[in-house]
């Protein structure tokens, strides 16, 4: 089959690999969209995988073409989305109920060959079957969603009548500002150094859109402040922009040397809480209800759909922060 294939450090190809061959618990998807991701970016750095070359793509969603031995859940025909998470359910964090912080963590498309591919193969647990109105091809986007639903997890104190401040309006700060309207937020503002990206917060309501904080006049600050950009300079503002008693959420992936100065009295004297969320951890069945029942607009999310043959230069125009999500349709 034909796949992308990270091969070193930089280096991406789309090239032929061995067809899949699902075990007695897995599945067999053909590939009907794959999502480019920021992770996908930190893959090809050389950065979370532990061996290359990998097939990428961890956002997918697609048809079962064939099941293994043991399985009963599903059918040949079944449309699914699939959670990536790979747990080793044996250590200390997996036993707490914690996987996301996996000991052996694992994923498809980080560690183990992903949906960048013209098949793919997940276990059957990972695979959650779509509704008739859902196209499948829009279905990439439930892997995303549910890392935003594990980070409005984290955030334990109820945005309901809450300012809230997203810093980056790519994928995932606009999947963040849907889900604080939901959670009943008062208010959400969003920041973005992109006209186009700031453009398209407008249209699904932010509050108030700007380039920079200084821009929305709140000198007290904001009650929750959100990263979903991983870069330190935008990190480092938002630590300074938390209200008293306010919340800072690391959900961007920051490059493993990305660094930011605290200032520890003021965490002391303001009660201000610092948190992160990882990736997915009891949220997929829930972001695929959330997205059946009409949360996120895919066409107001996803801006280019490509062939597979095009990989390269999606990562590229990914790379660039042209456009927003961006999938390739094997």
């Amino acid at each position: 089959m034909r796949a992308a294939l990270i091969e070193a450090p930089g280096k991406i190809v789309v090239t032929t690999v061995p067809d899949p061959v699902p075990g007695p618990r897995d599945v067999v998807i053909d590939v009907a969209a794959c999502g480019l991701c920021g992770t996908d970016l930190h893959i090809l750095q050389g950065e979370f995988a532990p061996t290359l070359p990998v097939v990428p793509g961890h956002e997918f969603a697609g048809e079962v073409v064939g099941i293994g031995s043991e399985v009963t859940e599903l059918a040949i025909g079944d449309r699914v989305a699939v959670d990536p998470s790979l747990y080793c359910h044996e250590c200390r964090y997996c036993r707490a109920g914690r996987g996301n912080l996996c000991e052996r963590w694992n994923a498809i498309g980080v560690s183990v060959p992903g949906g960048a591919a013209e098949y793919a193969v997940a276990p059957v647990a990972n695979c959650v079957r779509l509704p008739d109105h859902v196209d499948v091809r829009d279905a990439a986007l439930i892997e995303p969603l549910s890392c935003a639903v594990r980070g409005y997890d984290v955030l334990s104190n109820s945005t309901l009548g809450a300012q809230v401040l997203i810093y980056g309006s790519g994928t995932m700060g606009l999947m963040m500002l849907e889900l604080a309207k939901r959670t009943g937020a008062a208010e959400v503002d969003i920041l973005d150094i992109n006209p186009e990206r700031l453009a398209t917060a407008r249209t699904l309501g932010v509050s108030r859109a700007a380039a920079h904080a200084d821009e929305l006049d709140r000198p007290e600050g904001w009650e929750f402040v959100i990263d979903a950009t991983g870069n330190a300079a935008a990190i480092q503002d938002g630590l300074g922009r938390v209200a008293k008693g306010g919340t800072f959420l690391q959900f961007g992936v920051a490059d493993y040397a990305t660094t930011a100065v605290i200032e520890p009295y003021r965490i002391y004297n303001q009660e201000i809480t610092i948190t992160g969320s990882m990736a997915v951890l009891h949220s997929f069945e829930r972001a695929a209800a959330l997205f059946a029942s009409g949360v996120l607009d895919p066409a107001a999310f996803i801006s280019d759909r490509l062939p597979l043959a095009d990989y390269p230069h999606a990562m590229e125009r990914f790379r660039a922060g042209r456009g927003r999500k961006i999938v390739v349709e094997p």
